[in-house]
């Protein structure tokens, strides 16, 4: 027993010595070039050249296959540093031009005043499908632009948690609300494409300015003039192109390309703030800079002088109809 237990002191202290002397030559070793060190120096030298790099998997994701993508960079260098600039030329531009417009040109009034007398101009369900696609895409364009400029706009003025909780919230609205937005644009196009076909008189409006650079001066037009088409076209193509980017954005396994995914998202940025610019100009106009105007989608009904000032030959075909026009309900006394 006693013979048993001096052998086995004597292994471990062998085993002690070999441990210690055995470190040096394991660091040694470990600082020594290895096929995976050959392997990596290779990743590198791919990485500085710019290529692609990719390995094998095993789920049906193939773009988890993307190791290394050097495009990703400029992807993202640009939503960094090109996207704020390009949505802050659009969009403070355009408040810029918009600002300048109403000191020199002032609110556009009713030639004649207002005749007392009101005309049927959108019905019921028009105007709700414009308040669903107006209402989803300020909310839309409010925390898409969150993306942009929160960190810089929001996050000092409310602290991180609280920057992070309204971003998580924008987040699902942005999602979800895409959807009745889309759905507000089909219906939209199917019922005022009739209306909204560009024709010989749209130019004849549009040299004049539409009546919006001088007084007392305003081109004939139907249902919907030059500008108002405009404004329809940037709506149904622009929406048109945010919602196919921004379905790929909500559905990312549909591209099955990161490059195809990145193109997308750089599209639905871009004409984000450049739909965000105009729908800014078709506001103002509709609400504070045009004297009448904002009854069109409020209670659907517009002042007759203003019609005839501003669509004069859809008057004539209304009269034309038999809609002459009725007089505004009276406001019961108190």
């Amino acid at each position: 027993m006693p013979g048993s237990l001096s052998t086995l002191k004597a292994l471990c202290a062998a085993f002690a010595l070999l441990i210690v002397f055995a470190q040096p030559a394991a660091a040694q070793l470990s600082f020594k070039p290895t096929a995976e060190a050959v392997h990596e120096d290779k990743l590198l030298n791919a990485l500085k050249e710019g290529d692609k790099i990719s390995g094998r998997i095993t789920i049906p994701d193939a773009m988890a296959s993307s190791l290394i993508q050097p495009a990703g960079r400029d992807w993202r260098d640009f939503h960094r540093s090109k996207l704020p600039v390009i949505g802050g030329v659009a969009i403070i531009g355009m408040l810029a031009v918009l600002l300048i417009f109403m000191m020199v040109r002032g609110k556009i009034r009713i030639d004649h005043g207002f005749a007392g007398t009101n005309i049927l101009r959108f019905a019921s369900f028009e105007r709700f499908t414009h308040w669903l696609t107006a209402s989803c895409f300020i909310i839309l364009a409010l925390s898409g632009l969150n993306v942009s400029f929160g960190r810089i706009l929001i996050l000092p003025l409310f602290g991180a948690d609280a920057f992070a909780a309204m971003s998580a919230y924008a987040k699902l609205a942005h999602n979800y609300l895409a959807f009745p937005f889309m759905v507000g644009l089909v219906i939209m196009f199917l019922i005022w494409i009739k209306d909204n076909i560009p024709g010989k008189i749209d130019l004849e409006w549009m040299k004049q300015g539409g009546g919006l650079l001088s007084k007392g001066q305003h081109p004939p037009s139907k249902r919907f003039n030059a500008g108002q088409k405009g404004i329809f076209w940037i709506v149904i193509i622009g929406g048109a192109l945010m919602s196919v980017s921004g379905w790929f954005l909500l559905f990312p396994y549909l591209p099955a390309n990161v490059t195809a995914l990145q193109f997308w998202t750089v599209i639905h940025a871009v004409i984000a703030m450049l739909f965000i610019a105009a729908m800014m100009a078709h506001i103002y106009i509709g609400s504070i800079g045009m004297e009448g105007a904002f009854d069109a989608m409020g209670t659907g009904e517009v002042d007759l002088n203003w019609a005839k000032q501003h669509h004069s030959l859809w008057v004539e075909e209304e009269q034309a109809k038999g809609h002459a026009g009725t007089a505004p309900s009276a406001v019961p006394a108190e």
